[in-house]
C-alpha cells in the first residue's frame, strides 16, 4: 500500500508554465520585470474586472509593505492589525518603525471582530495616535465581515489594507475578495490557490498609484538618465521567471477553486455526524470562501493534539490554527484589544490536508484517520 506523505497544501501545475520560462530564457528576460509580468499584471487585473490595478512583487509581505509605505505609515505611527493571521501581516508594519495594535477575532469568520476594532480606534484616539491604517485578513479563505468592518474604518476615516492572501477566488456578495479595499494584496507562494513559487501582488485603484508602487519596488530611481534617488526603494518586483509560472498557473485557476471547495464537500459529509468537532464554513450564502484550507474545531486542545498525532502516524501533514500575533513572543508586548476568542482558536483549531492535488485515495486515507479517531 502506498503511504506516501499527504501534505497540507500542494498546488498542481497546468502544463502550459514551462513554454512562459522558456520563451523567458529565449529572450535573455531573467531578471525582475519583464513581458511575462506585464502580462501576469494584465491577466489579474481582467480577473478582478479592469476595475482595479495591480502590480506583481516577489512577495505578498512587501506588497503589504508597498501598501503601508504609499499609505504614508511613517515611524511611531500606530497600524491595527488582525491578530489572528500568520505573522507576514504584522511584520512590514515594523519595517516602518510603525506600531502594531492587535485586535481579536470574531467566532462566525474567525476574523477581526468589527466591535473590537471600534474599541480599539476609540481607544488609541482617545490615547492622542489615530491610527493610520487596518491590515484585516481573509483568513484560510474567509471573507471577513466587510460591510460592518468597513462600517468601521469609513466611520473614523482610516483606509484598509485587504490581505487576501489566502484568499484569491473568494468573494463576499459577488465581488471578489481584494477589491473591497484602499489595497488589496494576494500572496503566490507554493502553498497558495494558484502559485509564482515565491510572490505577491498589489491591488490599487488608479494608473498613478500603480506608477508609484512600481517605483518603490524597483529601487525608486528618478527620472535621469543616470541613477538617481530621492527616496528610499526597495527591490520588491516579480522576477520574470516567476510570472511565467503565474501565467501558467492562472489558466487553471478557477479549476483550483473548484477543486478546493470540493475538498470541502469532502468535509462536510465526514463531519455532519460527528458532534465532538466543527468543520468551519461561510457564515451564510454572503460569504463564498475558496477554502483554501479546511480547518476543524475540536472540543480540547488535548483532543486537538491526539488527532494530529493520528494524522501523522498515517503520514498525513495537519497543522495547528495560526498562532495570535498578541501570543507571539516579538509582539505579545504591543496592545491588545479583545477577549479569547483567537487564543481558543489556535488552541483547539486544526487545518486539515486542502491542496488542489488530493487524490480519492489521498481522502480514502484521511477519511479513515477521521472516522477511526472519533468511533
Amino acid at each position: 500500500m502506498n503511504n506516501s506523505r499527504i501534505y497540507l497544501s500542494l498546488g498542481v501545475q497546468s502544463g502550459f508554465e514551462q513554454q512562459y520560462i522558456k520563451n523567458a530564457f529565449e529572450s535573455n528576460w531573467i531578471t525582475s520585470g519583464g513581458p511575462n509580468v506585464d502580462e501576469f499584471e494584465d491577466e489579474l487585473q481582467d480577473y478582478f474586472k479592469n476595475k482595479n490595478f495591480v502590480t506583481a512583487s516577489n512577495s505578498g509581505t512587501s506588497a503589504i509593505h508597498l501598501a503601508l509605505i504609499l499609505l504614508g505609515v511613517k515611524t511611531g505611527d500606530e497600524v491595527i492589525c488582525q491578530s489572528m493571521t500568520f505573522v507576514a501581516s504584522a511584520n512590514p508594519v515594523l519595517y516602518q518603525n510603525a506600531y502594531p495594535i492587535f485586535v481579536d477575532s470574531e467566532i462566525d469568520t474567525w476574523n477581526i471582530c468589527p466591535e473590537n476594532l471600534e474599541m480599539a480606534i476609540k481607544d488609541r484616539i482617545k490615547k492622542g495616535k489615530k491610527p493610520k491604517a487596518i491590515i484585516a485578513v481573509h483568513l484560510y479563505g474567509m471573507p471577513y465581515k466587510i460591510d460592518e468592518v468597513h462600517s468601521v474604518a469609513d466611520k473614523y476615516g482610516i483606509p484598509i489594507i485587504e490581505d487576501s492572501a489566502e484568499a484569491l477566488g473568494s468573494s463576499y456578495k459577488g465581488k471578489k475578495c481584494g477589491s473591497f479595499g484602499t489595497f488589496g494584496i494576494l500572496s503566490f507562494s507554493g502553498n497558495k490557490i494558484i502559485t509564482t513559487s515565491s510572490g505577491g501582488a498589489l491591488i490599487s485603484s488608479s494608473k498613478n498609484i500603480k506608477e508609484k508602487a512600481i517605483f518603490y519596488a524597483t529601487q525608486s530611481k528618478d527620472s535621469a538618465a543616470h541613477y538617481q534617488h530621492s527616496e528610499i526603494g526597495y527591490n520588491y518586483r516579480m522576477s520574470n521567471i516567476c510570472a511565467g509560472i503565474g501565467l501558467g498557473q492562472i489558466k487553471i485557476l478557477e479549476k483550483n477553486i473548484h477543486l478546493r471547495r470540493d475538498n470541502h464537500l469532502f468535509y462536510k459529509e465526514i463531519f455532519k455526524d460527528i458532534k465532538n468537532a466543527r468543520l468551519f464554513n461561510n457564515p451564510n450564502d454572503n460569504f463564498f470562501s475558496n477554502y483554501w484550507l479546511n480547518t476543524i474545531l475540536l472540543k480540547t486542545k488535548e483532543k486537538r493534539e491526539s488527532l494530529m498525532l493520528a494524522f501523522d502516524e498515517a503520514n498525513i501533514e495537519s497543522r495547528p490554527l495560526w498562532k495570535p500575533m498578541h501570543l507571539q513572543p516579538f509582539f505579545e508586548n504591543y496592545p491588545y484589544y479583545g477577549g479569547k476568542i483567537s487564543e481558543e482558536l489556535f488552541e483547539k483549531g486544526l487545518c486539515l490536508p486542502s491542496g488542489s492535488n488530493l487524490t480519492e485515495k489521498h481522502k480514502s486515507r484521511i477519511k479513515e484517520v477521521i472516522i477511526n479517531f472519533f468511533k
